[in-house]
C-alpha cells in the first residue's frame, strides 16, 4: 500500500502540543519539520525561538533550538550563524517579537544580509502576555490594550514587515503566505523549503511571513478565525512573493 502521509520525525512521539484548538502554530511547526526532513537537515538544524506562544514547542522538537530574550532571536540567530557557519540557523518569532520588541535586532539583521532565515508568524495580535495590540493588528480590531479596536490616530497602522523590509538593499527573499488552506499551506511548505535552500546557497537574508490565526485572543471559535482571515487579514496583509534574488 502507498504511504499518504507520515508523522515527522522532528516530533518527539510522547509530547502533547501546548497549542489553542485553531491555532496555526502547530501547522507551521509540522511544515518545518517536513522541510528539514526532506532536505535532510535535522541534524544541522538549529532554532531560534522568540518569546510567547512561538516558544510553546520547544519541549517537543527533535532538533536543536534555544530561547533569545523577547526580540532579540535575529541577534542571537546571527551570533551563532557567524561561529558556526555549516548550520542552518533560523527563527520563530511572532509579531510582537519580530516587529515590536526585537524591530532594531530584527531590520538590522536584514539590512546586514544576515546568512540567516526568519520565520515570521503574524497573527495580528500578542498571543501568550495577554491579547495586546501588535505592530500588525488591524484597523478597529479589538485588543486588552485596544478595547474599543485600533484606531490610528491614537495607535497608528498595521506594519507591513515584508515590504518594509524590502526598502533594504540586502534581502535576499521575502514572502507573505498563509495555513488558511489546504492550497495555501503547501505554498507556505514551499516557501520554507526555498528559503532554506537560499541559506544554504549563501544568498543572506530570507523570511516567511506566515498570516495565521489566533482564535483565543481573537474572540472566535477555530471555523470562524479562518474567515477573519480571509475576510480581514489578507486584504490588509497580501499573499505572495515580495522579493526574490
Amino acid at each position: 500500500m502507498e504511504k499518504i502521509y507520515g508523522r515527522t520525525k522532528t516530533i518527539q512521539e510522547d509530547k502533547v502540543s501546548g497549542f489553542c484548538p485553531g491555532c496555526m502554530h502547530s501547522t507551521v511547526i509540522k511544515l518545518i519539520g517536513e522541510v528539514l526532513e526532506e532536505m535532510e537537515l535535522v541534524d544541522r538544524a538549529a532554532c531560534v525561538l522568540g518569546i510567547g506562544c512561538c516558544g510553546l514547542h520547544m519541549d517537543y522538537i527533535a532538533y536543536d533550538n534555544t530561547t533569545a530574550p523577547h526580540g532579540r532571536a535575529c541577534a542571537v540567530a546571527t551570533g551563532m550563524k557567524r561561529s558556526n557557519p555549516d548550520s542552518l540557523v533560523f527563527t520563530y518569532q511572532g509579531d510582537g517579537d519580530f516587529a515590536s520588541i526585537g524591530l532594531a535586532e530584527s531590520i538590522s539583521a536584514a539590512n546586514r544580509g544576515e546568512n540567516i532565515t526568519v520565520i515570521f508568524i503574524n497573527n495580528g495580535i500578542y498571543g501568550m502576555t495577554g491579547g495586546q495590540m501588535a505592530p500588525t493588528t488591524l484597523v478597529g480590531m479589538k485588543a486588552s490594550t485596544a478595547p474599543h479596536g485600533r484606531d490610528p490616530k491614537e495607535h497608528g497602522y498595521p506594519m507591513h514587515m515584508c515590504e518594509i523590509l524590502n526598502q533594504l538593499t540586502a534581502p535576499a527573499y521575502l514572502v507573505r503566505t498563509s495555513c488558511n488552506t489546504p492550497a495555501n499551506v503547501n505554498k507556505t511548505k514551499q516557501a520554507i523549503h526555498k528559503a532554506f535552500q537560499n541559506q544554504l546557497d549563501g544568498k543572506g537574508f530570507s523570511m516567511v511571513e506566515i498570516v495565521t490565526s489566533c482564535p483565543t485572543n481573537w474572540g472566535l471559535d477555530p471555523m470562524k478565525s479562518l474567515e477573519y482571515i480571509e475576510e480581514k487579514m489578507l486584504p490588509e496583509f497580501p499573499l505572495g512573493v515580495v522579493r526574490d534574488r
